[in-house]
C-alpha cells in the first residue's frame, strides 16, 4: 500500500482497515484491498505505520478520521500463546472508530460502519 502521507485520497473515497494481518489471513486481505482500488476506493490500514517518530495510536486515530469508511473483522479475537491473553488491539480500534462516528464533528460524523 503506499504511504499514509499520500493524502490524495479524499475523505469520501477512503477505507480503514481493521483486520488480521497474519499469514493465514493474508489471501483475504489482499482481495479486500483489490476491490477497494478496483472500486475506486483508497485503503489505509495500521500495516503503513512503520515510522518511530509518532506514538503508534496517534497515527491511527488519525488515519480513521481521515476515512470516511471502515472495515473491521475482529472475528479473530484470540488468546495469544504466551500469556493466553487476548489481543484486543482490533476491537479498541472498532471503538475508536465508532466513537469517532458518533462524536465526530462535521464530515466525520457522517460514517458507515
Amino acid at each position: 500500500m503506499p504511504e499514509t502521507n499520500d493524502r490524495a485520497a479524499s475523505y469520501e473515497t477512503s477505507i480503514f482497515f481493521n483486520c488480521p494481518f497474519d499469514k493465514e489471513y493474508q489471501p483475504i486481505f489482499h482481495a479486500l484491498i483489490f476491490a477497494t482500488y478496483d472500486c475506486g476506493y483508497r485503503p489505509f490500514c495500521s500495516l503503513e505505520i512503520d515510522d518511530g517518530s509518532e506514538v503508534r495510536i496517534e497515527k491511527i486515530i488519525k488515519m480513521i478520521r481521515s476515512c470516511r469508511l471502515g472495515v473491521h473483522d475482529i472475528s479473530r479475537t484470540e488468546l495469544d500463546p504466551k500469556n493466553l491473553l487476548p489481543r484486543f488491539n482490533m476491537p479498541f480500534e472498532r471503538g475508536l472508530f465508532v466513537g469517532a462516528a458518533r462524536l465526530g464533528l462535521g464530515p466525520i460524523k457522517i460514517r458507515c460502519v
